[in-house]
């Protein structure tokens, strides 16, 4: 099987980024982003979405975190539209609800070509190992919208906020999973009545 593979970097005045996705991978991941509690979610995408992931990220984290955790939420969503490519034969849209001890969450997915993110994580507010929860939500929609697919995560229930946000991100990788699987039912076509994505 010839293996789904994309490289990207981003590099501006505020971050350098570079990232490799192996949509056919095993769930090995290398996350260095300078911030624990993101790199703890990344991780999720790889491991739980079965894709081999490394994110490596340098940014202004003097001033905060938000340009790093956006210009990554960009750079991992133009690497799984860069492997892709014309999403011939996919599955393409997929859902999965996760739970985390008292946390559920649902995602869903479709990778329509059309970029929308509805969010409703249930975040307090209060930071997560130093890290501002309201950035999660910023990186789901800078990654939607740079995959150009329709993005729904929803924190059904939970009072603990490192496991609503974990449960949140391992329900978004699963959904990505079972998205982006090949159906060999499809014998190669695009999904789509319109014969594009």
């Amino acid at each position: 099987m010839n293996h789904r593979i994309a490289t990207v970097t981003r590099s501006t005045a505020e971050t350098q980024i570079s990232i490799r996705l192996d949509l056919d991978g095993t769930g090995e991941f290398v996350t260095e982003t300078g911030i624990g509690f993101f790199d703890h979610m990344l991780s999720h995408i790889a491991k739980h979405g079965v894709f081999d992931l490394e994110v490596r990220a340098t940014g202004d984290l003097h001033i905060d975190q938000h340009h790093t955790v956006e210009d990554c939420g960009i750079a991992l969503g133009e690497a799984f539209a860069q492997a892709l490519g014309e999403k011939a034969g996919i599955v393409r849209a997929g859902s999965a609800y996760m739970p985390l001890d008292e946390a559920l969450a649902f995602a869903a997915v479709d990778l329509s070509g059309r970029p929308y993110a509805a969010l409703d994580l249930k975040l307090l507010g209060r930071e997560i190992g130093g890290f501002p929860p309201d950035l999660l939500d910023h990186f789901i929609e800078s990654f939607a919208f740079a995959l150009k697919a329709a993005v729904h995560v929803r924190v059904l229930s939970g009072a603990n906020d490192h496991h609503k946000a974990e449960a949140a991100f391992k329900s978004l990788a699963r959904a990505l999973d079972a998205a982006t699987r090949i159906d060999p039912r499809r014998a190669g076509q695009v999904p789509s009545t319109k014969g594009t994505l």
